[in-house]
């Protein structure tokens, strides 16, 4: 399975910067697989650790932090000394241990020529902790579960993925179907791994949902396993409320949906801890145009996001048929399933920033509004072809944006103030932005 992930850790091992590298992502997104394949194709040796339940370790990193001997202690846990430049060290779930995660800095200090990648299902849990941890001394790479280009690939259609990368659209215009039967199918399958590798194998839908269910499980075992004892029953019901949150017209997070009666402060500590493990994606409302968005954003309103496409259809038990033949029933929740798909290959792209739009009259809504550092763009999701988009023009007239972004089940084409970006190659959506901006000047 090819995760576009691995060119950044070779761009990482070649850097005449490197630090020690933690990545970072939800459980079961396929960190450990990442690692590992890396370390074999990229290096001679590997030195695997995982620090759940490991005494030997932890033992080690008790004792002062003096980096030659913590590489005596893993070359002994190896069996074999440890030559730096061709061996990669990967610490799993570090979590377990913070003294390894305040070794970090030693490392990055007094011997940078050591390769070392970490993860943890829930690191981002131990950062918010207070554990001692070594800022400024380590990089960071956030892992997703697989995009819709990684899922092509993971289906063996790479042609079609490559004409994405070409952004060849007039071709993707003739062989449209077959990305439009691939993206329905996304929705169901999703992108984590292990789904999408046993429906590569099987093609068999039913054997792909026990395998989501599981994953929902372990997330509901996370809760109970890891979270402070307090808050377990909000994330709960933040948690299962979260469907029913996006299957409504406006999507922004209604704490009354979660218990009647229920107020910000008694769930923000749960919406934060979903956040930090990386369960779900927290997009917040805008109330204006400009640069940058993050100036106004509006702390008190945002809509929340699965990790996955996949699991929230399996949270909602939608059936492989209704997604993929279509249903009138299904009509309203299918706009929930294509926000969330957009959501999350827009959170696939490097540096930018994700909001959604209101005004204050709340007339006028926009889907997803992102920062590119030079521009804003505005973009509005259509689950079908419908090409209405009276919000988008009332945004348009009001801030006159140089890019703004229709996407639908549509062939792309260029108007006089909008682009219509079909969804299948809504991650193409930096490259059609710097086209734009040219034409635009």
């Amino acid at each position: 399975m090819y995760r576009t992930a691995m060119e950044a850790l070779y761009e990482w091992k070649t850097s005449a910067y490197r630090k020690p590298l933690i990545i970072e992502g939800a459980r079961q997104v396929g960190k450990t697989w990442l690692m590992k394949a890396f370390g074999r194709e990229a290096y001679k040796h590997v030195v695997y650790i995982n620090f759940d339940a490991n005494a030997n370790m932890a033992a080690l990193f008790q004792e002062d932090l003096n980096v030659q001997r913590l590489i005596q202690g893993i070359g002994l846990y190896a069996g074999q000394p440890i030559a730096a430049e061709e061996t990669l060290l990967i610490f799993d779930e570090v979590q377990e241990v913070p003294r390894a995660l305040a070794a970090l800095k030693y490392f990055c200090e007094d011997a940078p020529e050591y390769n070392i990648v970490c993860a943890g299902s829930l690191l981002g849990i131990a950062l918010h902790e207070g554990t001692s941890f070594p800022v400024g001394k380590v990089d960071f790479l956030s892992l997703a579960p697989l995009s819709f280009k990684e899922y092509l690939l993971a289906m063996g259609d790479a042609q079609y993925a490559a004409l994405l990368d070409q952004q060849d659209f007039a071709m993707m215009t003739g062989f449209k179907q077959r990305f439009i039967d691939r993206l329905r199918e996304y929705y169901f399958v999703g992108g984590m791994p292990e789904a999408v590798q046993r429906f590569a194998d099987t093609g068999d839908f039913v054997a792909v949902r026990q395998v989501q269910q599981r994953i929902l499980d372990a997330y509901e075992q996370d809760f109970s396993k890891h979270a402070p004892a307090a808050i377990v029953p909000k994330l709960r019901m933040v948690w299962n409320s979260i469907p029913s949150q996006l299957a409504k017209e406006n999507k922004k997070f209604i704490y009354g949906l979660v218990r009647e009666g229920a107020r910000a402060k008694d769930y923000e500590t749960a919406i934060m801890w979903l956040c930090d493990c990386g369960l779900v994606h927290k997009v917040s409302r805008v109330n204006s145009g400009g640069l940058p968005l993050k100036a106004y954003e509006d702390l008190k309103a945002f809509k929340l996001f699965l990790v996955d496409v996949g699991l929230l259809g399996c949270m909602t038990g939608l059936q492989p048929r209704t997604i993929l033949d279509g249903d009138a029933l299904f009509a309203e929740f299918k706009g929930a399933l294509t926000e969330q798909y957009v959501c999350q290959e827009l959170s696939t792209l490097p540096g930018l920033g994700v909001y959604y739009y209101t005004n204050d009259r709340g007339s006028c809504e926009v889907d997803f509004v992102v920062d590119t550092g030079e521009t804003v763009v505005p973009i509005e999701v259509k689950a079908e072809v419908n090409l209405k988009a009276k919000s988008l023009r009332i945004y348009h007239e009001r801030f006159a944006p140089r890019v703004s972004i229709r996407t639908a089940m549509t062939d792309y084409k260029e108007e006089d103030w909008l682009i219509n970006l079909p969804l299948y190659a809504i991650h193409t959506l930096p490259a059609v932005v710097a086209r734009g901006m040219e034409d635009a000047r």
